[in-house]
């Protein structure tokens, strides 16, 4: 149910990705919103223009200025999106992603300090932030702390980055600060590193393991990012499909190939292959989230784990068969890191 009336002006960044993209135009259609500005440091790709037809594109580079530009446009809310979770999505690998994540949310929050109009700041964070270790509980609450310290630079940034927020909230107790921690993304339009290790022939698994997921289909978590624009809903919330599917049952479901490996094998494998230490965790220890909180206060359900990763199968189901050509190629990836270790 609404709470408040929808603001105005309202700066979405990172607009020239997915996420971005999709929620600026939603909340560009809502009538009640006059302006809305999305800003990135590159400018959106050409499939993305007529979807952001009625929004302003700004260049804006977080990690050097954007105090003026919020000041200026007399934002009324921010929704910062301009959040990566993978080397692979910045040029300059870790260190820019630790520039765009850490310094350009610190950048943006001391901005939004000084923004005298801002009613709304709506983040992007992740479950990452709980860890994922032997010593986890079985179900972590917006409450729960993490048992040891993220060895994931994504993990690490989030940290960062809700640090933040948890500063601006007690110098500016006068704006709604919604904190949405994110499971992995699932669904027909997800194009995430972690699902790009479903889309595999071959999944390396740890020998003897078999982790229990969530992930939130993209378009519940688009939902949830539109209510906290227009509606009030201050605090930090876990934003998770109910339910969980383990790893096996995923490859499965996938029509995949496990591959059982020892753990220390797994993880220079799937590096090679671009998946974090953030996801080798995950993939080892798994990770369950409650969402009590987001049900009752948004008023909203998302749809079960398993249908969102169904939704994320059919959309990739002419790569479901296994080749034995592909087979071979990631056994010999396998051997090369067992030579390279010995």
């Amino acid at each position: 149910m609404e709470k408040s009336d929808a603001p105005r002006v309202v700066v979405v960044t990172g607009v020239s990705r997915f996420l971005g993209a999709q929620i600026a135009a939603q909340i560009a259609a809502d009538p009640r919103v006059e302006r809305v500005i999305g800003l990135d440091r590159t400018d959106p790709p050409g499939e993305y223009q007529d979807l952001l037809r009625n929004v302003e594109l700004r260049k804006s580079d977080l990690t050097r200025h954007s105090g003026s530009t919020l000041t200026k446009l007399r934002a009324e809310a921010v929704v910062h999106l301009a959040v990566v979770s993978s080397p692979d999505a910045t040029k300059g690998g870790r260190a820019a992603m630790k520039e765009q994540n850490v310094i350009g949310t610190m950048h943006l929050i001391a901005a939004c300090q000084q923004t005298e109009s801002l009613k709304r700041l709506v983040v992007r964070s992740s479950t990452a932030a709980y860890g994922a270790s032997f010593r986890d509980p079985a179900v972590f609450t917006e409450e729960t702390e993490a048992r040891d310290v993220p060895r994931g630079g994504y993990a690490r940034d989030i940290l960062d980055i809700e640090g933040y927020v948890r500063g601006f909230r007690r110098r500016r107790p006068d704006v709604t600060a919604t904190v949405l921690r994110f499971a992995p993304f699932a669904g027909p339009a997800a194009e995430t590193v972690l699902l790009k290790y479903f889309a595999q022939r071959v999944v390396p698994t740890v020998l003897g393991r078999d982790p229990r997921l969530q992930f939130v289909h993209v378009d519940d978590a688009l939902e949830v990012l539109r209510r906290s624009v227009v509606e009030d809903h201050p605090g930090t919330f876990n934003v998770a499909g109910p339910g969980v599917i383990t790893l096996a049952q995923a490859i499965r479901r996938a029509g995949r190939i496990s591959l059982p490996v020892l753990e220390p094998l797994l993880q220079a494998a799937t590096q090679m292959g671009g998946v974090s230490l953030d996801q080798v965790d995950l993939f080892v220890h798994g990770r369950v989230v409650d969402t009590t909180r987001l049900v009752r206060e948004f008023g909203f359900t998302p749809r079960s784990t398993a249908q969102a990763f169904e939704d994320f199968i059919k959309s990739h189901q002419e790569g479901a068969l296994v080749t034995p050509s592909r087979v071979e190629s990631f056994l010999d990836m396998i051997e090369a890191v067992r030579r390279g270790r010995a």
